[in-house]
């Protein structure tokens, strides 16, 4: 049987409870209605008692105002949010951001019994075109409401789910435009990248560009990338990590941590293509010539492969913004010299770092026809996943696949 942990008085202390000989104060630890871990102090230990059982009398005032139908949609947001008890905390510090950043302050005070549908649908649209939110993240929203609702439903606090269907009408009014990331053309991706190799400030970015397009790994799992876990004579990547910004403590202040893959699938060997091997060896040339090598140790991890100029890891939003920057350079000066030469201008599109890796999976499609392949290098844990979001068909890939079933057919009709 386990000893009861005592004070510096002998007296037993409850679960929770901590006595710290270094300053004398107690501590009581526990956690929020929105799974984080929270302490009290106290100087005495019947000071920490008192603030315990107020705390503990808050706690069942909220189950009280929860289960007589008094509670916000934000009190029942938190009552989801306490259930999840298995989230990994990156995934739970994302769901608090989006959740606090477009809910908490508006939506989220409305007492979760007078929501009805339509209250949801003008909410979603206020989002979309007062806010100017993309339906991607409209139904990243959704994703955090309809099941908090659910739970109300199912605890018998409401009769019915006011998002069920929503997202569905608010596609339907949007002409069916889900917000799904289309890829680049070859010619668009070509254009880019030959761009950047050629400018004289850009083409620092080629190397990382060039892994996020020939890899198809998430921006975190690039920036993540270590030598250690490259092998460029096997010509092999090992996807282990990754690395995500995410808010924490109080302050709610970002910052970069390890992640480790979320199913046994994101842990992936990708092949290694020639040009993208040629990437990593410019970037350690570049680097070596430029002050060393990436020195930044994150949760007791080092020796990372990309490097932004202050030496650090690179963070995709940056990343993201260098794009931007160089994608309206491009098309600037594409449709002066289309102009001067009388023809169409060949522009890219807005796109992001994710969108690298659709444009890298939409390729594998075009050329790879067995579905686990794609889903292995894709680090998929459905193949559905894989045909469902990332293979667009392209008017090319069309004419090809009639190409094969006209010589397959040939004679018989």
């Amino acid at each position: 049987m386990a000893s009861l942990r005592k004070d510096h008085l002998n007296r037993c202390l409850y679960k929770g409870e901590n006595y710290r000989k270094c300053d004398n104060r107690y501590s009581y630890g526990y956690t929020d209605p929105l799974g984080r871990r929270k302490v009290i102090y106290a100087n005495d230990l019947q000071e920490l008692r008192r603030k315990e059982d107020i705390l503990k009398r808050d706690q069942l005032d909220g189950i009280d105002i929860y289960a007589a139908g008094r509670a916000t949609i934000n009190e029942t947001f938190d009552r989801y949010m306490s259930t999840k008890v298995d989230l990994k905390e990156s995934t739970r510090s994302n769901y608090l951001y989006t959740y606090d950043h477009f809910v908490r302050d508006d939506f989220g005070k409305k007492r979760l019994i007078d929501v009805k549908y339509s209250d949801v649908l003008q909410y979603y649209f206020f989002l979309l075109k007062e806010r100017d939110l993309s339906l991607n993240t409209v139904c990243t929203v959704h994703g955090l409401l309809h099941p908090a609702f659910e739970l109300a439903v199912r605890d018998d606090i409401i009769r019915k789910n006011p998002s069920d269907k929503v997202i569905m009408e608010v596609s339907k009014r949007l002409g069916g435009n889900t917000g799904r990331r289309k890829a680049l053309t070859v010619e668009e991706s070509h254009a880019f990248m030959d761009f950047v190799s050629a400018h004289p400030l850009y083409y620092h970015w080629w190397p990382l560009f060039t892994v996020l397009l020939g890899t198809g790994l998430r921006v975190g799992e690039a920036v993540g990338l270590r030598w250690q876990d490259i092998d460029l004579d096997e010509m092999e990547i090992e996807v282990n990590h990754s690395l995500v910004y995410y808010p924490e403590g109080e302050n709610r202040t970002s910052r970069l941590h390890l992640s480790t893959p979320k199913t046994e699938a994101g842990t992936r060997v990708v092949p290694m293509l020639e040009v993208v091997k040629e990437a990593f060896i410019l970037e350690k040339e570049m680097q070596l010539e430029d002050g060393g090598l990436n020195k930044t140790v994150i949760d007791g991890m080092k020796g990372f492969i990309f490097k932004n100029r202050f030496g650090g890891v690179p963070n995709p939003q940056t990343i993201n913004d260098a794009i931007e920057r160089i994608r309206n350079e491009y098309n600037k000066i594409e449709t002066l010299s289309a102009a001067k030469e009388g023809r169409t201008p060949l522009l890219v599109p807005h796109f992001s770092c994710h969108h690298m890796r659709h444009t890298f999976a939409s390729r594998l499609c075009e050329v790879e026809d067995n579905p686990k392949v794609i889903q292995s290098v894709m680090g998929h844990k459905s193949v559905v996943t894989t045909y469902d979001i990332y293979a667009d068909a392209s008017p090319r890939r069309n004419k090809e696949s009639f190409t094969k079933l006209a010589t397959k057919l040939n004679g018989v009709f």
